[in-house]
């Protein structure tokens, strides 16, 4: 019972609160648990004449009920709860309509207020969605703007002025830690659609038999574990962009049904009949050469044309070595501030290091050992040599390799692709070794590389490299 009152005459120690005897009536039993089981009203105009259904019979006597009603609270074919009225003056057919129309209202009410109930719950939802966002812009501008002045960049910064004011699907290609998703970023605050969410969803890590439910959404019951409903990537990201990172990682079973949602721009929930239509703009990006890829028959050609309209690919930042320096002064006052060291310099010392080393993970490589030597230095030069020195801490991320072009300028050897490959191999292995054959984890092998677990996964799975026996 939600509420009970009364004023009793000649009983003033029964208690009708919550608290009381009647706090619970067991289904089918007396009045009210009769009406709340079946769904249908009862009126007994006089209990002298029929006290079956009282449950103190001897109270209403003393009281003087004469009549008792009862209505159900019905919505939608379920009921509610029961308004059940003891009267002492006889109730007649009037009576008991009106007590009929005050439940249908009532029952309008409890509803409503369930139902105002389960929106304050889905908004509660959505605002932990719109922090996680807000959450992911954060993390995702860490990095700052676009630094860097080199050919290679501006190349890349034309094309995305020109792109970005249209609603073409955009595929960003390059190595891993060359900064896709800060190109994506920068393509979706160019465009008309800044004012909307940018969501963010790394297709490597979405497990096979979760895909469908992470990208459109589910109902609840829709499988063991759908114990609410939850809305998808793609509807989240309605009137605004969609950015699948690591696209090329997308099982090819399941690259069919996001070929029809970017084809169709509608969306249908695992175990929901309706279809919702959508406004979104894709951007992707994948390290993975998608034709190879759809040679091999791994990636179908179908999705490729319609992710690649326009391609970007970005250049590894050892093809412009002008870009080291500015990028590494950007991460040294980001990391000094967030760290706490603000008396940390960085030497001409220090940056000709870091120009001298060939970077195989990019950007997010330069940032983490901008990072990593700050918390080594503490204060004074940026000790870069601690970090990628041959002689350096035992937790270096990685070895000094010197690109043979910029130390030996005169008649220096130039490595070629196959060469860089081999290299990078070993240097891989070199960092399994260190790691204990470890990948993830502070101490793993990616946290001394310096790059994503889901992205040194990519390179072993690439370059064949299996732990030994």
């Amino acid at each position: 019972m939600v509420a009970s009152a009364g004023t009793p005459l000649f009983s003033p120690d029964v208690d009708w609160s919550l608290d009381g005897f009647f706090r619970r009536i067991p289904m089918s039993a007396y009045i009210v648990g009769h009406v709340g089981a079946t769904g249908k009203s009862m009126l007994i105009r006089d209990i002298a004449k029929d006290q079956l259904h009282l449950a103190r019979p001897d109270w209403a006597q003393r009281e003087g009920i004469c009549s008792v009603a009862a209505h159900p609270f019905i919505s939608r074919d379920k009921v509610l709860g029961v308004l059940a009225t003891l009267s002492r003056e006889p109730l007649d057919d009037r009576a008991f309509a009106w007590l009929g129309t005050l439940a249908s209202q009532a029952a309008i009410a409890i509803a409503n207020a369930r139902a105002f109930d389960e929106l304050d719950q889905m908004r509660k939802r959505l605002e932990q969605d719109n922090a996680y966002l807000h959450e992911q812009v954060k993390e995702g501008l860490a990095f700052g703007e676009i630094i860097g002045r080199s050919p290679a960049l501006q190349e890349v910064l034309e094309q995305i002025d020109m792109v970005a004011g249209t609603d073409a699907a955009v595929l960003i290609t390059g190595e891993s830690g060359t900064g896709k998703e800060l190109a994506a970023r920068a393509i979706h605050e160019r465009s008309p659609r800044r004012g909307r969410p940018l969501v963010t969803v790394n297709c490597a890590s979405v497990p096979r038999e979760l895909f469908e439910s992470e990208f459109f959404g589910h109902v609840k019951g829709a499988f063991t574990g759908a114990v609410r409903d939850r809305i998808g990537r793609f509807q989240l990201a309605d009137k605004g962009t969609i950015f699948l990172d690591e696209v090329g990682e997308i099982p090819l079973e399941l690259q069919s049904k996001l070929l029809r949602v970017l084809q169709n721009q509608e969306v249908q929930r695992v175990g929901e009949d309706r279809v919702r239509q959508l406004d979104v703009r894709v951007i992707a990006a994948t390290n993975h050469n998608l034709q190879q890829e759809c040679e091999a028959g791994r990636f179908r050609r179908d999705l490729y044309y319609r992710l690649s309209v326009f391609p970007i690919e970005l250049p590894p930042l050892r093809q412009r070595p002008e870009d080291i320096g500015p990028l590494a002064a950007h991460f040294l006052d980001h990391a000094s501030r967030r760290l706490n060291c603000p008396d940390v310099v960085l030497t001409d010392g220090a940056r000709k290091q870091l120009e001298a080393y060939d970077w195989p993970g990019n950007v997010r490589e330069l940032r983490n050992v901008i990072e990593r030597a700050v918390i080594l230095s503490q204060r004074g030069p940026l000790r870069i040599d601690r970090v990628l020195g041959a002689g350096g801490a035992p937790n270096a991320p990685v070895r000094l390799e010197a690109d043979p072009r910029r130390a030996h300028p005169a008649g220096g050897k130039v490595l070629s692709r196959e060469e860089l490959s081999r290299r990078e191999r070993e240097n891989i292995l070199a960092a399994l070794e260190q790691a204990r054959w470890r990948v993830s984890g502070m101490g793993g092998a990616a946290d001394i590389l310096g790059v994503k677990p889901t992205t040194l996964a990519s390179r072993l799975k690439r370059f064949g490299i299996e732990r030994p026996r």
